[in-house]
């Protein structure tokens, strides 16, 4: 029989989660980080244990979140945007080298960075994904965070 590593969205005691969130783009945004406090503390973290990181834009989330993983007090990094499509390819290397600079991040530190940047064709897309019919993608980001969280403590350290 295989041994099976998974985990309920459940919070421990101590664990402290940041989230780092755009302010472009603020009506979508500000709907993300409701969603996403909510959720953890629906879940049982503390308000008090959650901090949140003001960027202005999304090309901002990723030093802000490298700098928060450095100091090695956060179970999991949220991180927050909404980049709308344009007239011009700006989205796409912004998309991009946001994706590239998280994935590092979260790789290098062996810590859940919760990837909730939005990357729509529209801002319907956008508000349709941050409480709208298509949920709340910060609320999704949370719970990920949760199990994230969960799972790795349940694998086998080296």
């Amino acid at each position: 029989m295989p041994n099976v590593y998974d985990a309920e969205p459940t919070a421990a005691a101590n664990d402290r989660y940041a989230i780092v969130v755009a302010r472009w783009n603020e009506a979508v945004t500000g709907n993300l980080v409701e969603g996403a406090i909510a959720s953890l503390t629906a879940a049982g973290v503390s308000p008090d244990a959650i901090d949140v990181a003001w960027t202005p834009g999304a090309w901002e989330i990723p030093v802000v979140t490298q700098r928060l993983a450095d100091t090695c007090r956060y179970a999991a990094i949220l991180t927050l945007g909404a980049v709308i499509k344009g007239e011009t390819a700006h989205d796409h290397w912004i998309n991009h080298g946001v994706t590239e600079a998280l994935m590092r991040i979260a790789t290098e530190h062996s810590l859940p960075v919760l990837f909730g940047v939005l990357m729509c064709d529209s801002m319907e897309q956008a508000i349709n994904r941050a409480g709208g019919s298509v949920g709340n993608k910060g609320a999704e980001c949370a719970e990920a965070a949760l199990k994230m969280v969960g799972l790795l403590r349940s694998l086998p350290k080296s």
